[in-house]
């Protein structure tokens, strides 16, 4: 049977303000962590577009920003790698790769689905 919510069973404002502070330091602290865990090569890839973290229903999103064409099929050719680092820090983990307006197709991936780099073809 269905009860409805009293407001004195919810979290507080505080609560809430809180409980987002300590998600976006998490956040920028995973970035932080995962940004150390990567190779130069991926590094150098990475520092060619904006990106950053959001946890989501327990969910670890990466979330690359490419302003332009050459810095999203870079990110595109290391996807494999970043879903490897990914692993290391999240059960559920997923990339989000946004290319330039209008150009290039944007990616949503789930890690856990993703095939590992030897069964991707080779270019």
């Amino acid at each position: 049977m269905y009860q409805p919510v009293h407001p004195d069973d919810l979290p507080s404002d505080r609560t809430n303000k809180l409980s987002e502070i300590l998600l976006r330091q998490l956040e920028a602290k995973i970035k932080h962590s995962f940004h150390q865990s990567c190779d130069r090569i991926t590094r150098i890839v990475l520092s060619n577009c904006h990106w950053y973290f959001r946890i989501n229903s327990g969910i670890l999103m990466l979330i690359l920003v490419c302003h332009d064409i050459e810095a999203y099929q870079n990110i595109t050719t290391i996807i494999p790698q970043l879903a490897e680092q990914l692993q290391h820090f999240a059960n559920k983990a997923m990339i989000s790769v946004s290319p330039p307006i209008a150009n290039g197709i944007p990616l949503i991936i789930n890690v856990e689905h993703l095939l590992s780099e030897e069964d991707y073809p080779s270019n």
